[in-house]
């Protein structure tokens, strides 16, 4: 059964007086305010059902308009965390084998394979047993 969410675009913008104001783009006269983001979030939706039915079921999309300088460090922020995530899960990755190697295909402790990665005897611990019960549901 397929359902019918409305999707409805909220622009907010800072006032005068530092007051985020949020309008429903396809709603006429549907707005708010609030003095964070959040809150203008939610009572943009309060505001929304006095116009719509189903407002809390309702997709809103956002639209924070920002002057463009801020925007864009908004925007490379994002970027760079997309970055280090990925760089962080390779890292893992990388951890994981090079544990592998060196405890179990050459027979290193797990302080001597820690101090090689320049990681806690423990953290080396749990990635071995990680690999191990990996190896063990397969």
């Amino acid at each position: 059964m397929a359902t019918n969410t409305m999707t409805y675009t909220v622009r907010y913008e800072l006032d005068e007086t530092g007051w985020w104001v949020a309008k429903v783009k396809e709603v006429r006269g549907c707005h708010t305010q609030g003095r964070t983001i959040d809150q203008a979030r939610r009572r943009i939706r309060e505001a929304l059902s006095l116009f719509v039915d189903n407002a809390d079921k309702a997709h809103l999309v956002d639209d924070i308009r920002l002057p463009y300088t801020a925007k864009h460090l908004v925007n490379q922020v994002y970027l760079v965390r997309e970055r280090a995530e990925e760089a962080t899960a390779e890292l893992y990755e990388s951890t994981t084998a090079a544990t592998k190697i060196l405890t179990k295909d050459l027979g290193l402790s797990v302080r001597d394979t820690g101090e090689l990665l320049g990681l806690s005897y423990q953290r080396i611990h749990q990635l071995s047993s990680r690999r191990s019960k990996k190896n063990q549901t397969k």
